[in-house]
């Protein structure tokens, strides 16, 4: 599998990934550095433009269905108590606002939702941090047209994959959020490009940016809303960094790959030089990104195939199943299975994004999963509830061994009262670049996400969206573009 090629599992450190010190080539940062001052819009082919516009499309997309998700009308609030210059828009709600304010709030809407962008190598999202600054970077400068925004996301979402997949340790493991970790990187390049920073202010953006990263996993285990927000954190740090650049201040230079630098230091230098090195610039890693047909953790979607692939065998017979198994790898056990009792009845929206077993049930009993399942109310489907008691996770050996560092596949069994059963795998979920989502999956997912929009757009507005999109080469300001997703009067 594709996945599987691009990321070598390492158990312990790489020797070739010594301190720069120890070595005799430049950081990774200035190697970041030239590759964004070089890159030229009018250069990049044309299929790395048009995975950069179906990302842009993507992340609009959810934002407009996360605009009306919890947490963020207190976010703006706090935001409108703050005041500044009103230098870029909340998606949406339309407020001018400091850019990394906007960076921030942008990024946390896109994300609420969980039905963003994955890297299912690198497991991560792309996007959420990516498309936000760059957003707010464009409107800081003011006239950027549709190729340019191209181009300074191009830089940050292979920025991110790059890092991602490059990454030899699993998020488990090392406690760290992928997307917001390696999303301070990536928004800081987006943005840089788009200002048209010099490389070294670039390289001083960088490692501003490193003097700020953050992101962890215990939100996940804790359902706290600081998880949709932490990629919001990371494109306002890009923002601050690449302002504080232009300033002149000097951040750390050895960024990467330093004796205290960011991959010894938070990834005990588990990490492949030569994936992350070699063909930047030629070869596009982001062109891998998958997008999701269901709004819930990338770890829940193969199990959600399965059950609904089964589904069409059961007939009637839901009433009689005893146990569903779910074999899956460590970190997606990790991540969506425990702790079991909270899993089964999840109380809270990010409790029932992250569950195999309310997901697989969902798609058992409905015959879908969508916005609608991730409600407020998700509690009183007593059905589903029910049913999510009987799923019964487990770490697969074979699937941890194959799969240990991706998505993980999911094998699930159902079992009936007259001990038979039936049985599916899943290894690669709908939406990878192997397994495309159709253009009316796309459609679909798109009408779902504007339905849940806090404000009114147009009735037309996700058509919109697409068309300027497909066509954003041809686009002189990006303003043009943010209008259709902004409330109409």
């Amino acid at each position: 599998m594709r996945q599987q090629a691009m990321t070598s599992v390492l158990t312990h450190e790489n020797p070739k990934s010594s301190a720069i010190a120890e070595n005799d080539q430049a950081d990774f940062s200035s190697v970041l550095a030239d590759f964004i001052c070089n890159l030229d819009p009018q250069s990049l082919p044309l299929p790395v433009r048009q995975a950069a516009q179906a990302n842009i499309q993507d992340t609009l997309t959810c934002a407009v269905a996360g605009s009306s998700a919890q947490g963020v009308a207190q976010v703006r609030e706090l935001v409108s108590e703050w005041g500044g210059a009103p230098q870029a828009s909340v998606l949406v709600f339309g407020d001018r606002i400091p850019a990394h304010h906007a960076a921030w709030i942008n990024g946390m809407m896109a994300h609420a939702r969980d039905y963003d962008d994955t890297h299912d190598a690198a497991v991560l999202h792309a996007g959420v941090s990516v498309v936000p600054a760059a957003l707010a970077a464009a409107q800081l400068r003011g006239g950027v047209s549709g190729a340019q925004l191209i181009a300074g996301v191009a830089v940050g979402l292979e920025t991110i994959c790059r890092l991602g997949t490059a990454t030899t340790v699993g998020i488990v493991e090392s406690g760290f959020m992928y997307t917001p970790l390696f999303g301070h990187f990536a928004a800081t390049a987006a943005a840089a490009k788009i200002l048209g920073l010099n490389r070294n202010q670039i390289i001083n953006a960088l490692g501003i940016s490193y003097s700020q990263v953050a992101g962890n996993h215990q939100v996940t285990r804790d359902a706290a809303l600081t998880k949709r927000m932490q990629p919001g954190f990371a494109a306002m740090a890009g923002i601050v960094s690449v302002q504080l650049a232009q300033k002149g201040i000097r951040g750390v230079q050895a960024t990467f790959e330093g004796i205290d630098g960011f991959f010894r230091v938070y990834l005990q230098n588990r990490y492949d030089p030569d994936l992350l090195r070699n063909s930047l610039g030629e070869r596009y890693i982001f062109t891998d990104l998958s997008y999701k047909p269901y709004p819930c953790c990338r770890f829940n979607h193969c199990g959600i195939e399965a059950a609904l692939e089964l589904r069409e065998q059961l007939g009637e017979r839901v009433a009689d199943i005893v146990r569903i198994r779910a074999g899956l790898n460590r970190q997606a056990y990790q991540a969506v299975c425990t702790p079991i009792d909270v899993r089964r009845s999840p109380q809270t929206v990010v409790q029932a994004q992250f569950s195999i077993p309310y997901t697989v049930a969902t798609a058992l009993v409905d015959g879908y999963v969508g916005l609608a399942h991730f409600g407020s109310d998700l509690h009183s489907r007593q059905d589903i509830i029910d049913l999510a008691q009987k799923v019964e996770p487990y770490v697969d050996d074979e699937i941890e061994r194959s799969h240990g560092r991706n998505v993980s596949p999911v094998d699930l069994e159902i079992e009936f009262a007259d001990g038979s059963t039936l049985r599916r795998r899943i290894d690669t979920p709908l939406g990878h670049p192997d397994r495309p989502m159709s253009a009316g999956a796309v459609a679909t997912k798109a009408n779902d996400c504007f339905k849940s929009s806090a404000c009114s757009l147009a009735v037309h507005a996700p058509q919109a969206l697409s068309e300027m999109v497909g066509s954003l080469d041809s686009v002189a300001d990006i303003e043009d573009l943010l209008r259709i997703v902004m409330q109409t009067s």
